[in-house]
């Protein structure tokens, strides 16, 4: 008797199995932080999901088969509310900075970027005395120039630097909020500021939304110009045993991805023709042999 009931047990140990709760069963999910910041994210339009950032995080998701992945768009300052708390989200393209590194893992380099710059109206270059490449330093200290920038981001670690010594001064804007980029933009239109912090990418990528090309131009910063490490930026993830071992994956990701032409082309078809040469060079030399 005992023998015979074996199998009717067992179609009913199968029948629970079946029926136990997915959420067992389901893939960890790792959420993406993004910023409205185009061309690094571009959440809406013609060429929505085409910014670098949608594609270098693209690439990474794709190597990530195991994790569920979600986007959440959001200020930079929340970012990092979100990073302190432990969440399970992370970032592309964050600069290294030892304030960062308190509570947020990094993986190697995930991208190359030109430097950040000073973007101004063409008709306020006498004001920077005539100069394309300019002192930060020097140009805070001027009693009759304004600087925008946006709140809690890093601008490479030695502009840092330099703009701990005046946040909060009448010399800096800092602009929170969504649609940071553009706000800044048009702050520097009418005249509100006379410079704004950014890539030059995002100068480039404004001025032609706005129909303004010729109306902006860009400062090159010498605290920049001191090696490569104002160019290199990081996957990010909280800093806990979680986002660590999400960081050991994702950099297996990158170690095999960032050689590939689509890898380089996501930020590269957001580059000046002229300034393409240059970049494979750096790119080659500079980016590929960074692996922390």
């Amino acid at each position: 008797m005992l023998l015979s009931s074996l199998p009717c047990r067992g179609a009913m140990l199968l029948l629970l199995f079946l029926t136990l709760p997915v959420q067992g069963w389901s893939k960890d999910t790792v959420t993406w932080m993004e910023a409205v910041m185009p061309p690094y994210f571009i959440q809406s339009g013609a060429m929505k999901d085409q910014g670098y950032g949608d594609q270098i995080t693209r690439i990474i998701q794709e190597g990530l088969p195991d994790y569920q992945h979600e986007e959440m768009v959001t200020n930079v300052t929340r970012h990092f509310y979100k990073f302190r708390q432990g969440e399970k989200v992370c970032s592309v393209g964050l600069f290294r900075t030892p304030e960062r590194e308190e509570f947020m893992y990094f993986s190697m380099p995930s991208f190359l970027t030109l430097p950040a710059v000073i973007i101004i109206r063409t008709t306020a270059l006498p004001q920077f005395a005539g100069r394309t490449t300019v002192r930060l330093a020097d140009v805070l200290k001027s009693h009759t120039t304004t600087i925008g920038l946006a709140k809690d981001r890093s601008y490479g670690v030695s502009v840092d630097e330099v703009l701990k010594q005046h946040r909060g001064t009448s010399n800096t804007v800092e602009v929170s909020g969504p649609e940071l980029s553009l706000n800044l933009f048009k702050m520097l239109i009418k005249g509100r500021i006379d410079g704004i912090l950014g890539l030059p990418d995002e100068a480039l990528y404004q001025a032609e939304q706005l129909g303004i090309r010729d109306q902006l131009m860009t400062l090159s910063i010498e605290e920049n110009l001191n090696g490569y490490e104002a160019w290199l930026s990081s996957v990010g993830c909280s800093k806990n045993a979680w986002g660590k071992a999400v960081i050991d994956k994702i950099n297996a990701v990158l170690s095999a991805q960032r050689p590939a032409e689509r890898y380089r082309a996501a930020y590269e078809r957001w580059l000046d023709p002229n300034a393409i040469e240059q970049y494979r060079k750096v790119y080659k030399e500079v980016f590929l042999e960074k692996t922390q």
